[in-house]
Parts: C-alpha cells; structure tokens; sequence
C-alpha cells in the first residue's frame, strides 16, 4: 500500500503584473525628476515658437528679455549700462555661451542691444531660446 503525502510541494511563481506596475511607477518617477532638474536659471517669458537642436552647453548664462524691455542675468535685475560688468564674471572661458530667452513681444532694438553689451563682456556663442512646436 502506498501513502500519498498530505501535502504536495507546489512551486514558486513570480507573478509578472505586480512587477510591471512598480516598474511603471518606477518610469514616471524618474521622468518627472529628470524634468524638474532642467535649470536655466531664468524668469517665466512667452518664448517664441520655432525647432532647435537640444543645448550642448554644460552651465551657460540665461540674459532674460522682459516685454517691457527688462533684462536679467540668472534672474538677477541689470540694466544696459551694467549688463557687460555683471556679466563678465558669470562667463567661464573663452568659449562661454549666453542663453538669449528674450520674450516673443520685446522689443527687438533691446534685444541686439543686450546681445552686443553681452559680446563686449567676452561672450562668443549666443544661444536662441525658442518653445519648442511639434
């Protein structure tokens, strides 16, 4: 006579739907902190719309055009008479670059003006920002 056992061995079994569910969690909680880590270091402006390479400067300098003509170096006030002299600490290198994100409704005439102030305190690339369209 042969006696079964009371109790048969079941196996193991990775249940896989638990898994992607952390895994998904896991996804949007690294692209939402990759996103806040983005810094340019400059105020809220209505940008204009165009399509542009991704930036490929390390730590640039944001000059923030306002609608009503006010500029800011990293959020910090200046005026056309001391943009060059605020500046031209900020700038690391020969080859530092200056983000422009002036507002789609500033004046053009401020803008060139700022960006030739920018050019005297040893500037040498001046990158556009733009809103990005599909």
């Amino acid at each position: 006579m042969k006696l079964r056992k009371s109790r048969q061995a079941k196996r193991g079994r990775i249940e896989i739907i638990p898994m992607i569910d952390v895994m998904f969690f896991l996804l949007a909680t690294f692209m939402l902190a990759s996103l806040s880590m983005q810094n340019l270091h400059s105020l809220a402006v209505n940008l204009p719309q165009g399509h542009a390479a991704p930036m490929q400067s390390k730590t640039p300098v944001t000059l923030t055009i306002t609608p009503d003509s006010h500029i800011f170096l990293d959020k910090t006030a200046v005026t056309l008479d001391t943009l060059a002299t605020t500046l031209k600490p900020l700038l690391r290198g020969p080859d530092s670059s200056v983000i422009v994100a002036a507002d789609s409704a500033a004046p053009n005439g401020v803008t060139v003006q700022a960006m030739l102030r920018a050019r005297q305190a040893g500037a040498q690339k001046f990158l556009i920002a733009v809103k990005h369209v599909d």
